[in-house]
């Protein structure tokens, strides 16, 4: 489900444009303070967390293999649980996670920096755009970039329409609009910049845990930090193999499609054996050439594949398309947020609002990081604005032009893949693709855009579930690189073969639940911050103006050894 190259995580210097290192290699700290961890513990010590993820990681994976049927019967009942007694609460917090950004992004503290006062961005903003579009621009577009608009366009959702009409269509593309647009985001734009103020502001080490130090205090270094850091493992561990287990479906589906390959979990296990190999090497060789190739190669052929699809699909009824549906979107956009199931409905929650509002939860630790990464010296208003709204844009454009294409051909053409969909949802892209002239080039491009997705995004998870286990440490050892590359894989591959999708979408939502919670807490913390250095700055006499006579201020004298937590904040004063 992403796509970029791997960087370091939030506390490292860009690297040198001379004498690149390896993503993997040791890194400067950039003057951050580390909360007081003795020399060499940031480069990685295993503690608690890393032994009680990877014992219950290990445990649920025999459970998996050992108890199969166990399994699949607890997941279901504790999928029917969650979801019933707790499902209004994905609703409920994204969209207080939306409003809370609106309201971050418009208030005083919008001024603020990402880093120090005098911090500006790293990478042009083209560059910036470039780079978060990257981070969800993979395996979730192929796979749900028809298959959602079909789906829905045969069945709408909530009984809104009569199947296969014109307002039918309208409505598959206004939830689709709602599953991959702003509440996703809002839920990494939280998590990115509580991560990026935390570790480039405050000087603390990039732990989930240590967001929470405005709520919880020294707790956070206790049995309570360690909690949430597991958490956040599981999350993401879960959210992780969740892609895998998508992008080998896909793969599995175009290679059935092009050459005859069974679609089986002979097939499916082989080729998330052979992607887990790929990626793991790449993790621990740190072959940075290899993944911005793979990087700029996947976002190449996405464009193509999007032009080719634009220029030979129905060009002007996808215009139309987009326009009215994005209007029908805003227009139904509170109603929509708030939707629960009172009244029924909580099947189809469960296979698409509950389980891709899960999806986000599960990413939100490894798009934060990621996100906290490459936002260094930016403003708080340009964070919200940019990682809100650019990503809601594109996305909405790729579900028109590929899910618009396909409601198309069924509705004018006489054409089966809302049919073929319901057979096997993995089939609707390449389905879409066999209308069109050159379809075995196009099917075997976006079998190769899956491939390249695959291992660069799993690539950069095994980075990041290492790094919260590693104690924020910078730089993780091989042995745990391979080991979480390794766990990412079987755990794939044991949900694969308990049941399918099925077993993928029921434990990402489970897993996912109390994740939810952990980002509403992180919210309340960082506001809780940001209101804690407003006063402090408000307190401060005002800085008196460097002359010639009087030289340097006390404050410029000691800015470079001031406590990582007391950061000048001039914005915070206006």
């Amino acid at each position: 489900m992403s796509s970029h190259t791997t960087e370091p995580p939030p506390g490292t210097q860009p690297a040198s444009e001379t004498e690149p290192p390896a993503p993997h290699e040791t890194t400067a700290h950039d003057g951050l303070a580390h909360d007081g961890l003795p020399p060499g513990e940031e480069k990685g010590r295993l503690g608690s967390v890393f032994w009680i993820s990877v014992g219950i990681s290990a445990l649920f994976v025999a459970w998996a293999m050992v108890f199969t049927r166990n399994l699949t019967t607890v997941t279901n009942a504790s999928l029917n649980w969650v979801t019933s007694t707790f499902g209004w609460a994905y609703l409920v917090v994204t969209l207080a996670l939306l409003v809370f950004l609106v309201f971050l992004a418009f208030s005083p503290a919008g001024a603020i920096r990402l880093g120090r006062d005098e911090d500006r961005p790293e990478f042009s903003t083209p560059a910036w755009f470039a780079m978060i579009l990257s981070v969800v621009m993979g395996i979730g577009l192929v796979s749900y970039g028809v298959a959602e608009p079909i789906s829905h366009f045969a069945a709408p959702p909530h009984g809104l329409a009569e199947p296969r009409t014109a307002e039918a269509a309208v409505r598959a593309m206004q939830y689709s609009y709602f599953d991959w647009g702003l509440h996703a985001w809002a839920i990494f734009a939280v998590f990115g910049l509580a991560m990026a103020y935390s570790t480039y502001r405050k000087g603390r080490r990039a732990l989930v845990s240590q967001l929470f130090r405005p709520l919880l205090g020294e707790k956070v270094n206790g049995p309570v930090g360690k909690a949430i850091d597991v958490l956040a493992v599981f999350a993401t561990l879960f959210g992780t193999t969740t892609s895998l287990g998508l992008g080998a479906l896909q793969v599995n589906n175009g290679l059935g499609s092009l050459f005859g390959i069974p679609v089986n979990s002979v097939s499916q296990v082989l080729i998330i054996s052979l992607v887990t190999a790929v990626f793991t090497l790449s993790a621990v060789t740190g072959v940075s050439k290899g993944i911005k190739f793979l990087s700029e190669g996947s976002s190449f052929l996405a464009a193509g594949l999007f032009l080719f699809m634009l220029v030979a699909g129905p060009t002007v009824f996808l215009a139309n398309l987009y326009i009215e549906s994005v209007g029908t979107w805003a227009s139904d956009f509170f109603r929509m947020s708030l939707q629960g199931t009172a009244f029924g409905g909580l099947t189809w929650m469960q296979g698409w609002t509950y389980f891709m509002m899960a999806w986000w939860v599960s990413w939100g630790a490894f798009v934060g990081v990621f996100l906290a990464r490459i936002s260094r010296g930016r403003t708080i208003r340009g964070f919200v604005t940019g990682v809100l709204v650019v990503p809601s844009v594109v996305f909405f454009t790729w579900f028109t032009v590929f899910g618009g294409t396909a409601i198309h051909v069924d509705m004018y053409e006489g054409g089966t893949i809302a049919k073929q969909t319901a057979s096997d949802i993995n089939s609707a892209f390449f389905a879409t693709l066999d209308n069109f002239p050159f379809a075995t080039v196009t099917s075997v491009i976006a079998i190769l855009l899956v491939i390249m997705f695959f291992v660069s995004g799993a690539d950069a998870n095994t980075y990041v579930l290492s790094m919260l286990t590693s104690g924020g440490g910078l730089v993780p050892r091989r042995s745990v690189l391979v080991l979480w590359g390794a766990l990412t894989g079987v755990t794939a591959v044991a949900l694969m073969l308990a049941d399918g999708l099925n077993a993928l979408q029921t434990t990402v939502i489970v897993t996912s639940a109390p994740f939810l919670v952990i980002i509403a807490g992180l919210a309340v913390s960082f506001w809780k911050e940001l209101a804690a250095d407003r006063r402090a700055a408000e307190a401060e006499p005002p800085v008196r103006p460097r002359t010639e006579e009087n030289g340097p201020t006390p404050s410029e004298e000691t800015t470079d050894a001031a406590a990582p937590d007391r950061a000048p904040d001039a914005a915070l004063r206006s």
